[in-house]
């Protein structure tokens, strides 16, 4: 990516001041790693951060990405500008020298600054790079975690490392905690629908992965959903020079009319959603589930700016099928025919259907395990999704079978349904960053305790009364 001189240098100047690091207070073990940060996204790098800064120094954070590509901003993001306000915090770690607006200043200019509505998505991007090329959390690219089992004290590890040459190697390394950092995926994938089964890839993409809309020009495209994804996946294939886009919510509106706020007002009630009760807390997401995720209003006018864009509402799919080199759907508004169809149909976190958790998916709880709604609240989707305890670990699904599982902590979409917000996001960096590696380091110093330390190496004790023995004061003896 594009570098800036003074921006580095001011982040040289900057960093300089933090001076340095605290010592690793987390006692020698066999593992090779404390912590496992999967991702090296804005959460990733916030976390390893914060965790060196906390004296937790045997830390290791990996990433499937090449350098630069890392997170969603540069592959399957395609919204012109980032959907929160330009002033929330970052992972600029409580330092607002380190902040997106000081390097948008350094890069732009203030005044720059000051006529942005919104971070444009790359220059968020360019951010991003910018910080980890500047805090010091070594990332392991082209590195994927592909599987994890329990070893006495710690979990062995799986991961593949990709060479330059395209092969692959899997090596075993061992640690005591490990972190999900994995953005929107989270402990699932992206969710087709059962109208969509049967389509062969070459006429199907989920938004949720790599599209190559060059391919759609002067074609004809089926999106499903309107939320935010599908909207700015139709704004992408219109700028592309898609003939059409037809987009079809099962929705009688586009847009949902949300109440003015600051983006702080609910900052004690996101704060303490974890401490709701289940049933409130279950309640509160089907309920928001079946309202549905409205598209930004800049997402849609960017799409409707062009006179190829048709909204389809109260029109659900009903089936989907290969028609000749196209796609004929079965909509509740009537038979339509597609070169291409796009799925905007959201994300599942069931583990179960993750590389790398399926092997111990059985011990892990689901809300299914541990709360049973009413059927008028009953979502199938929800019940398949982790139940994570209040430092975002995850639970054993049978008590007193797998303790060892809450080794593993889950910073990703995937919490939601147990923090009530979208964890990965940058809404939730400066509240949940510090809530996690206080948890990391609470559960490192607890263990450490319960186990021996090792001996120290034998010295001959220093007399510290050397020091001030010449200070020392008696009496005179008698007679003088």
């Amino acid at each position: 990516m594009d570098r800036n001189t003074a921006a580095d240098e001011h982040a040289v100047r900057v960093l300089r001041h933090f001076g340095p690091d605290p010592a690793n207070w987390v006692r020698p073990s066999e593992a090779d790693h404390d912590v496992v940060v999967v991702g090296a996204g804005q959460s990733g790098l916030g976390i390893g951060f914060a965790l060196r800064r906390a004296g937790i120094g045997r830390v290791s954070v990996i990433d499937a990405a090449p350098p630069g590509q890392t997170g969603v901003w540069t592959t399957t993001a395609r919204m012109a500008s980032l959907r929160t306000p330009k002033n929330w915090p970052e992972p600029e770690f409580g330092f607002p020298e380190l902040s997106f607006q000081a390097w948008y200043e350094l890069t732009h200019g203030e005044r720059a600054y000051q006529d942005l509505t919104r971070i444009p998505r790359l220059d968020w991007a360019r951010y991003i790079d910018w910080i980890e090329r500047h805090i010091g959390v070594p990332v392991r690219h082209h590195t994927r975690l592909t599987g994890i089992r329990p070893v006495t004290d710690r979990l062995e590890l799986s991961l593949a490392i990709r060479h330059s040459d395209g092969t692959e190697t899997t090596v075993a390394e061992t640690a005591r905690k490990l972190v999900l950092a994995n953005g929107v995926e989270g402990t699932g994938g992206p969710y087709l629908p059962p109208e969509l089964d049967g389509l062969p890839q070459r006429l199907l993409a989920h938004t949720g992965h790599h599209i190559d809309f060059t391919a759609l020009v002067g074609k004809t495209i089926g999106v499903l959903g309107a939320a935010a994804s599908a909207m700015d996946a139709a704004g992408t294939a219109l700028e592309a020079g898609a003939r059409e886009v037809h987009l079809f919510t099962r929705r009688p509106d586009l847009l949902i009319q949300k109440e003015a706020a600051s983006p702080f007002a609910d900052a004690g009630a996101r704060d303490n959603y974890h401490r709701r009760g289940d049933a409130a807390r279950w309640r509160d997401r089907v309920l928001a589930s079946r309202r549905g995720r409205s598209a930004p209003l800049e997402s849609v006018i960017r799409a409707a700016a062009f006179p190829g864009l048709r909204v389809h509402l109260s029109a659900p799919w009903l089936s989907a099928r290969a028609e000749g080199d196209g796609v004929r759907v079965e909509a509740a508004d009537g038979s339509h025919r597609f070169d291409f169809v796009i799925a905007g149909t959201g994300y599942r976190y069931d583990p179960a259907t993750r590389e790398e958790l399926r092997g111990i998916a059985g011990e892990i709880a689901l809300w299914a395990d541990r709360h049973q709604p009413p059927a008028d609240l009953h979502d199938e989707a929800l019940a398949r999704t982790p139940y994570l305890s209040d430092g975002f670990h995850l639970v054993e699904k049978t008590p007193g079978t797998a303790p060892w599982i809450s080794r593993i902590h889950v910073f990703s979409a995937a919490a939601h349904l147990s923090f009530g917000y979208p964890i990965g996001d940058v809404q939730s960096l400066a509240p949940g960053i510090p809530r996690l590696v206080d948890a990391l380091g609470r559960d490192l110093f607890f263990e450490d305790q319960r186990s021996p330390a090792a001996p120290a190496p034998a010295q001959k004790p220093e007399s510290l009364r050397d020091h001030y023995a010449h200070a020392i004061w008696s009496p005179e003896p008698s007679g003088h």
